[in-house]
């Protein structure tokens, strides 16, 4: 093949994949003397679930804001699908955003909520009712059109708000925080919702949460933010199997740091086995023991004075708090925490 075919067939395979749908380079945004973002890069893939996780104050939030528009960047640049809208206004972003405090218009029928977008383009009124009507099937919300929002509960009130956010088809949905006001276990019915609807979509979507359970459950890849810069980018898989930085590994889950051989070594609390009779492993008491349910957490300090985290299954004998025990782990289950963080899948 001559070196100009090879240049072509080069040229035709860049341009056949496709831009991601949202890219940012570079991007900072300070509030006087506070970096609340601070120099991130980041490309999410058409059609992903991607979620920005950290702690209050990490930089999550005003990272959607400005993909949202809803700020300017001090420096940097935003990209959706391939274009470049650093300065351009919301309203002219394909993006929609969802709240966690839904901002339904009480006033306003459950239909009317989800039309109030196509009515503001000049849309008429029986496209907009068609399209409002397909978009509560999408939710599950068939047949309370005609309701008003304080008649749902807090998850149809959620749903009305992602169906106002799906009606005009954007290309991505940007979600803050959707689910911090719904109890334990609807929230996690509605984990399972949003993925599902995702999926059949086939939306990209980009979600913040503080919540590592949601992000590990959800998402296609997740970025894990602390002081405004991302720790990690990965899979939920490799990013708790294998975390690139210390804060990663203690706030994505419960992961004991130890000192081995002058190398700091993460393990997670389940590869770690605890023996009341065993004479191998490292020696220790039993400081504490909490009952989770499926599982109990105990918390073993060592003879040398480390104390490690550690779960067992509730199918067997429980162990007592001041019992002597030994800790044993496999080598492949320690992971050496690098000085610097990495990015990942």
């Amino acid at each position: 093949m001559s070196t100009q075919t090879r240049a072509r067939s080069e040229d035709d395979r860049v341009a056949a994949t496709p831009p991601p749908d949202v890219r940012l380079e570079g991007v900072r945004k300070t509030y006087g003397d506070v970096a609340a973002v601070d120099g991130v890069d980041l490309d999410v893939r058409p059609g992903e679930f991607f979620t920005m996780l950290g702690p209050s104050g990490s930089g999550k939030t005003t990272t959607l804001r400005l993909i949202a528009g809803f700020e300017r960047p001090d420096e940097g640049r935003i990209e959706l699908h391939g274009s470049n809208v650093t300065g351009r206004p919301p309203y002219l972003r394909d993006v929609n955003t969802v709240f966690q405090d839904y901002a339904l218009f009480p006033h306003m029928t459950v239909a009317e909520n989800v039309a109030y977008g196509l009515r503001v383009k000049g849309v008429r009124r029986r496209e907009r009712a068609e399209k409002a009507a397909r978009a509560l099937d999408m939710v599950r919300l068939t047949g309370l059109g005609d309701r008003k929002p304080i008649q749902l509960s807090g998850g149809q009130r959620q749903r009305v708000a992602l169906a106002r956010a799906i009606v005009n088809s954007p290309r991505v949905l940007l979600l803050d925080e959707p689910l911090g006001a719904l109890d334990l276990k609807l929230r996690q019915e509605m984990q399972v919702f949003l993925k599902a609807l995702q999926r059949d979509l086939g939306m990209t979507f980009v979600y913040v949460t503080h919540d590592q359970e949601e992000a590990l459950t959800m998402s296609d890849r997740l970025a894990v933010f602390d002081r405004g810069r991302i720790e990690q980018i990965g899979t939920p898989k490799d990013v708790y199997e294998h975390p690139q930085t210390e804060f990663v590994a203690g706030f994505v889950g419960v992961s004991n740091i130890i000192d081995e051989d002058g190398r700091r070594v993460t393990v997670r609390p389940e590869k770690i086995r605890m023996s009341e009779a065993a004479t191998r492993g490292r020696p220790g008491t039993i400081a504490d023991a909490v009952f989770v349910g499926m599982f109990t957490r105990y918390v073993v300090e060592l003879d040398d004075g480390t104390r490690l985290t550690v779960v067992r299954q509730n199918d067997t004998s429980p162990a007592d708090q001041g019992e002597r025990v030994h800790l044993e782990w496999n080598p492949e289950d320690s992971f050496e925490i690098p000085d610097t963080p990495k990015e990942g899948a």
